[in-house]
């Protein structure tokens, strides 16, 4: 059996906040932008790698989430705790600097971990929490 991941979701309060960091700060492409106003659902990805997505999706627009839930949603992006990423990069201190540079909350600057991994962490404009781990 062969199995890929092909796009995975984060959701997104401000679609063009979060397009300008996905695109301009961790230089991932653009592959599709439907929809409008806050009603909009953005496919960014690493570019060289067509075949792994990230959409970038209004939070609960399920027509089958209720209002309860819509509320937990909305509470836990506001503190961080709904949507995660982690990424990978050979250059975890170049990256960190290029990531930086762009008006970014900087959650941790890289750092080695005690279970053995060297990484950073960010949070995108929609609050999701992005940790890039350094790989060989």
């Amino acid at each position: 059996m062969e199995i890929t991941i092909h796009t995975t979701a984060l959701p997104h309060v401000d679609p063009d906040a979060s397009l300008a960091f996905y695109r301009d700060a961790l230089g991932f492409e653009v592959r599709s932008d439907v929809g409008q106003g806050t009603m909009r659902w953005i496919t960014v990805g690493p570019a060289g790698q067509p075949g792994t997505s990230i959409l970038l999706a209004p939070p609960a627009a399920d027509p089958g989430i209720t209002e309860d839930e819509r509320r937990t949603i909305a509470e836990m992006m506001a503190k961080g705790t709904y949507g995660w990423l982690l990424l990978a990069t050979p250059d975890l201190d170049g990256t960190f600097e290029k990531v930086q540079s762009y008006d970014v909350e900087v959650v941790q600057e890289p750092t080695a971990q005690p279970y053995g991994v060297r990484d950073c962490a960010f949070r995108d404009p929609a609050g999701n929490l992005i940790r890039i781990q350094e790989v060989s």
